[in-house]
């Protein structure tokens, strides 16, 4: 009995040996995995030596239709997003029935397309494909005219896309001047850094050509030298800021004011390659070490092109929304109005900043912005400015 027992209690420490045994074999063989796949992974990066194939794994690392995380919080926007919001078919249909019949329903693609955001557009767009096997960008493009069209249009495109296609207008446009310039300033220094790479990557699926070698083919100099190095740059997207740099390039950017050489390759170099916050805090010490505001000493400086272009890259950097109130003023007062420039600014930032362009509005003129807009437009188009806007249609 006893020797039963001794050899039952040795059957059971082999067994537990040997599950011991196999648990650690599977553990190492999960090791040698992991040390497998990180040296894999090491080495991958190592052989991608050169700059431009770093930075072709990095374009890689985005999706196609990049997200759109560059949007910004709520409290910025202007556009009204209804708390409980259809399902894209039901949105479908209910745009393929405004479309039908001898008539357009204007209100209803109103209603619709001006409270949805760009993922919510997005999705609409791609049911209506999956639905009707048409586009409706087409769709919109045939039942619509006008500036009332053209701002539908480019508020139902991908932001990225909208605003290739912008800067495919700027760059095609018979009447070169500095205006025409804009939406590329815009894209390059009031955007995301990823929402400029989006752009960059949409412009080259639009039109088989990067944006930099549009800009070289159409721009003469110095201008195309300074939009392709804003187009072409990166930035970093985080706060960082020292002020021992702050002080030494707003010493720079005021000497190359003081003697006139706006675009040697050291203001470009600045203008171009730093973050937001550490370029804003060397305005800052640019106007406390020099008694003005940096973008009041260039346009004081000298009256010509390259001067207008630089203060425009500095507003945009600077301060965004005070820039855009700029626009929306320039595009409104006068005789008559630059529909494309007020679509341009109110289709591009209600879903950014429109809220903060709207305050700086009223501090710049003492006057309402939506209350301008309505002055200044009628109908349909009118309607969906205001809608953006955040008016009550």
């Amino acid at each position: 009995m006893e020797k039963k027992e001794t050899t039952a209690r040795e059957r059971d420490e082999d067994e537990n040996e040997n599950e011991t045994e196999t648990l650690r074999r599977s553990s190492a063989r999960r090791r040698r995995r992991r040390r497998r796949s990180i040296k894999a992974a090491l080495a991958k990066l190592r052989l991608r030596s050169s700059i431009g194939s770093r930075f072709s794994y990095l374009l890689r690392c985005f999706p196609r239709h990049p997200p759109v995380g560059f949007l910004p919080a709520t409290a910025m926007a202007t556009l009204r997003v209804p708390e409980v919001v259809p399902s894209p078919s039901e949105d479908c249909r209910r745009l393929r029935k405004a479309f039908e019949g001898w008539g357009t329903d204007e209100k209803a693609i109103i209603w619709i397309l001006g409270h949805r955001n760009a993922s919510q557009r997005r999705l609409i767009r791609e049911t209506y494909q999956q639905l009707y096997s048409r586009s409706l960008i087409n769709s919109l493009y045939s039942e619509l005219s006008g500036d009332f069209r053209k701002a539908v249009i480019f508020w139902t495109y991908d932001p990225p896309e909208r605003d290739a296609r912008l800067a495919k207008e700027a760059l095609q446009t018979k009447r070169k001047g500095i205006n025409h310039l804009l939406p590329i300033v815009e894209i390059a220094c009031a955007s995301s850094p990823n929402h400029l790479i989006g752009v960059r990557q949409a412009y080259c699926s639009l039109y088989d050509c990067s944006l930099e070698e549009d800009i070289l083919s159409a721009i003469s100099l110095p201008f195309r030298k300074i939009l392709v190095g804003l187009v072409s740059s990166y930035r970093y997207d985080k706060e960082m800021v020292s002020m021992d740099v702050a002080h030494s390039e707003a010493a720079l950017l005021h000497e190359a004011i003081e003697r006139k050489q706006l675009d040697q390759d050291s203001v470009l170099w600045v203008l171009g390659t730093r973050n937001i916050f550490q370029l804003r805090a060397t305005f800052q010490c640019y106007e406390q070490n020099y008694g003005s505001p940096i973008d009041q000493d260039i346009k004081n400086g000298l009256k010509g092109d390259l001067e207008s272009l630089l203060e425009a890259i500095v507003r945009c950097l600077d301060c965004p929304e005070r820039h855009f109130a700029e626009v929306v003023r320039s595009s409104i007062i006068g005789l008559g109005t630059d529909e494309d420039s007020l679509t341009r600014a109110i289709v591009t930032r209600a879903e950014i900043d429109m809220m903060k362009v709207r305050g700086e509005y009223n501090i710049m003129y003492n006057s309402s912005l939506d209350s301008d807009v309505i002055g200044d437009t009628s109908g349909n188009y009118k309607d969906f400015l205001l809608t953006l806007l955040g008016a009550k249609i």
